[in-house]
């Protein structure tokens, strides 16, 4: 996946977007036509879908792997199912990071997989079909909020609060994956991720909706050891700049700085360069979990060379409130066998 055009997250129409403005307005029909259609399968299992609006990372997989945590937590047997992308496995199939790469599966389903089991499926039918053999109460589908194969009883929508929806355009005028009032629509809650007035527009019209508002934000871990470090910072997610912020936070002294397109696949030449840049100027590798994921599971000694210089800035997703998630969650269930 390229990296996502910068006019995408600037205000008003820009000229490039206006260019593309046609192209966008036939993509938003078909998008939203697809949205509307009703779901083709009906799983067994209750389905809570964690979506967001735009390409581009909100913190679905810390937000997934906090929620599967808190059902866990409450005695439920949550299994995970996502398409698996930036992975040429179109499944269905059960992760096993034994045998699988991230080649193979992707990088969040390494991720996923060490929290509860994991199904990668670009059907996501299939995928729950397998999903309904595992010893599981609930599916947690990571990402799918704007397929219809799948019929969902909770659809939380995730959105970043430093950059909204970005221009308010569908792709590729814009990052929009479907027009946003089509999408609030399919919400059951809107969960606005970290701090910034970005997402105003989107928190009104969930407003408008009666929506649940839910607040959420990423929180670095064993941060000590990184204040004062001289760091090389590198990340192949959908906001590296986030993660390069995120270090200074915490007191890191970034020196340099690699960004790469969303679930990059690092290549050997990319990786020497990696080490000798940061062997040259005395600085700690630092990346992301999902960045480790992809880098411990490729071939070639490089590669293992490079996560042993790399260091992993750890996070985790915090929800505020987390009772109002899990009545959310609890109500839909209700429902859900209610109907039954």
């Amino acid at each position: 996946m390229k990296t996502p055009p910068s006019f995408w997250w600037q205000p008003g129409l820009s000229p490039k977007a206006l260019l593309l403005a046609p192209i966008s307005l036939v993509y938003g029909f078909i998008a939203a036509r697809r949205m509307r259609a009703a779901a083709a399968y009906q799983s067994r299992l209750p389905v809570i879908c964690i979506g967001n609006f735009t390409v581009g990372g909100t913190g679905k997989t810390p937000f997934a792997l906090k929620l599967a945590d808190l059902l866990k937590a409450a005695g439920h047997r949550p299994v995970f199912l996502l398409r698996g992308y930036g992975g040429s496995e179109r499944g269905p199939v059960q992760v096993d990071p034994s045998r699988h790469s991230s080649a193979q599966i992707g990088d969040e389903a390494f991720l996923l997989a060490a929290s509860a089991p994991t199904i990668v499926s670009a059907d996501r039918a299939a995928g729950a079909r397998l999903a309904e053999t595992l010893d599981a109460d609930l599916i947690l589908m990571d990402d799918g909020f704007q397929n219809p194969a799948l019929a969902k009883d909770l659809t939380l929508a995730l959105v970043d609060a430093a950059v909204g929806v970005g221009n308010g355009f569908v792709l590729p005028a814009g990052p929009l994956r479907a027009p946003l009032s089509v999408q609030v629509r399919r919400a059951d809650a809107l969960v606005v991720v970290g701090e910034g007035d970005r997402a105003d527009a989107v928190i009104h019209l969930a407003a408008r909706r009666a929506l649940p508002v839910l607040q959420a934000r990423i929180e670095p871990h064993r941060t000590e050891r990184f204040a004062g470090l001289r760091v090389f910072a590198y990340a192949g997610i959908g906001r590296p700049q986030k993660f390069f912020d995120s270090l200074r936070d915490i007191g890191a002294d970034v020196r340099e700085m690699m960004a790469f397109a969303d679930h990059h696949s690092f290549t050997p030449a990319e990786a020497q360069d990696l080490i000798t840049r940061a062997e040259a100027a005395d600085l700690q590798l630092v990346t992301t979990s999902k960045d480790m994921a992809r880098i411990a599971a490729s071939e070639g000694e490089i590669f293992h060379w490079l996560a042993r210089e790399s260091d992993v800035l750890d996070v985790s997703m915090e929800i505020e409130p987390e009772d109002r998630l899990m009545t959310l969650i609890t109500d839909a269930l209700r429902r859900r066998a209610f109907r039954a």
